[in-house]
């Protein structure tokens, strides 16, 4: 951007826009359908994006959201309906052919290149190039720090490997992509997922920046806080198909959810008696050189242990170090009086403590195999005898976790690759609790599912508990460590700064001790 168009973004907040004007739609989607084997995954769908407005994307996994999204970018090719840019019809052949016409994606997985430069993931594909046409790379790392400064991204150096950053700077990465480019259509797809509080009002400061330039922004959410505060549009999918659309400030939160699930949902965390026993898990003086000092905790039989903090406090790697996916310098992990020193995540699994994790993409799943091989794959003890396994029992332990998580999908035969976000997490969920572990460690276990899917996941935690399996959840959603947990750990910089019993806890006391703010 131009140092005016920067200017103009740093010092001014622009005025919204007054979504009731009448203006034509800069994208217009009509009667798109589209179909997989044994799936119907859109059926005569319409949309409409609006220069310098935000249209909110609403409906539950499996809603045909993701589809629609990967027609919009010219990965998929609609089976019948029309595409048209600033009234006139076009063909999204390819992802190169959507990006030429000006549309761009943030995902919710960020695809991003981990062995590039922050640079060269901005400008892949449009790098800059001297008269010789060779990629101009100063140039580039210069425009690549303007898009990072215009964002108040500076800190991330341009130079620095893409694998080295935390999972919210490499969403902040590929918010600076789409900016690199004269996008006019932007598409956001789950973008806050892992960002802090901070970096969400900067990126919404962004989108309004967005806006102002007439941008159309379709923005993708489960969280109703941000679709109120940043779209003046809503649409509607649900099972497929487009249920309703219209200005947000004429649609209450109730109205969209009943139009969403086809019914009433008060999303009221479970009732439970918690019957919590003796310590399962203990962990002391837990180090390690560069992510977390001197962790310290106890997880009871029954019980639910949340963990929060801002991102960057620490949360995730000290799990992932529980789990014996990383190693630590020193500290102590003892699971039912026994010290354990995993030096792998098979030593941890064997033990009995499996890990569910936050980037279910990258960790989680196998993309081509089908869901029921998915799920018994770290049972096959189980699911085989004499070496051979047993495809009945394998399909029966499938059958057994996805059908108490609620899983969307036409058959357990079906390529996990192909389900939304939220159901291959069920998938992942289903996996490890298969293995019937002893402690169970939850790492943001309802990202980016629905407001449906979620009941069914805390539905699904609060029996696992009643049955006397213990549980940590990590999790940024403060409703979600206020509605499920019995004790939560705040995690700052590294270290524990407080641990609560949840009665009578609130989230003011959470967020203070997080951000290190005296009360």
């Amino acid at each position: 951007m131009d140092t005016t168009a920067q200017h103009k973004m740093e010092t001014e907040r622009p005025e919204p826009s007054d979504p009731s004007e009448p203006s034509a739609p800069r994208l217009t989607l009509s009667g798109i359908s589209k179909s997989f084997p044994g799936v119907r995954a859109l059926h005569d769908v319409s949309l409409s994006l609006y220069p310098g407005q935000v249209t909110a994307l609403i409906g539950e996994n499996g809603a045909g959201k993701s589809t629609l999204v990967k027609i919009m970018t010219g990965i998929y090719q609609p089976d019948a309906g029309t595409i048209s840019i600033d009234g006139a019809a076009v063909a999204l052949h390819s992802a190169h052919a959507a990006f030429g016409h000006g549309i761009t994606a943030i995902h919710q997985e960020t695809v991003l290149f981990d062995d590039l430069s922050v640079a060269e993931n901005i400008f892949l594909g449009h790098a800059p190039r001297t008269r010789f046409g060779t990629i101009d790379w100063r140039t580039m790392r210069k425009n690549a720090r303007e898009v990072l400064d215009t964002m108040r991204a500076g800190h991330i150096d341009a130079d620095a490997r893409l694998k080295d950053l935390g999972i919210a700077n490499k969403h902040l990465v590929a918010v600076a992509r789409a900016m690199s480019i004269d996008a006019r259509i932007v598409i956001m797809d789950e973008p806050t997922a892992a960002l802090s509080m901070k970096e969400i009002e900067e990126l919404f400061l962004l989108i309004e920046f967005l806006k102002s330039e007439g941008k159309a922004v379709l923005f993708i959410s489960h969280k109703f806080d941000e679709i109120y505060r940043i779209a003046d549009r809503y649409t509607v999918f649900r099972d497929g198909e487009m249920v309703g659309a219209g200005l947000l400030k004429d649609a209450d939160q109730g109205q969209i959810v009943r139009m969403m699930v086809g019914r009433n949902v008060d999303h009221i965390f479970p009732q439970r008696q918690a019957n919590i026993g003796a310590p399962v898990l203990s962990v002391a003086g837990l180090s390690h050189p560069t992510e977390f000092d001197d962790i310290g905790f106890e997880l009871r039989k029954g019980e639910i242990l949340g963990f929060y903090g801002l991102v960057g406090a620490g949360r995730s790697e000290v799990m992932q170090a529980i789990s014996g996916i990383t190693r630590t310098s020193k500290g102590t992990i003892t699971l039912e009086g026994k010290t354990i020193a995993p030096k792998s995540a098979a030593d941890s699994i064997e033990a009995g403590i499996v890990y569910v994790p936050e980037e279910r993409g990258k960790q989680g799943v196998v993309i081509g195999l089908p869901i029921f091989q998915n799920v018994s794959l770290p049972s096959l003890k189980r699911t085989s005898k004499s070496g051979m396994l047993r495809l009945a029992e394998e399909f029966a332990l499938a059958r057994s976790y996805t059908e108490r998580l609620d899983l969307r999908a036409s058959s357990l035969s079906q390529d996990v690759g192909t389900l939304s976000g939220g159901n291959q997490q069920k998938i992942v969920i289903a996996k490890w609790l298969a293995t019937a572990p002893k402690v169970i460690i939850l790492d943001e276990p309802t990202k980016g599912i629905d407001i449906g899917s979620k009941a069914a996941v805390h539905g699904f935690m609060a029996e696992l508990v009643a049955q006397g399996l213990s549980v940590i959840m990590v999790s940024s959603e403060l409703p979600e460590i206020l509605g499920m947990s019995d004790r939560v750990v705040v995690m700052r910089e590294g270290r524990i700064a407080a641990v609560h019993d949840n009665k009578g806890l609130d989230a003011e006391t959470l967020v203070r001790t997080a951000a290190g703010i005296a009360a």
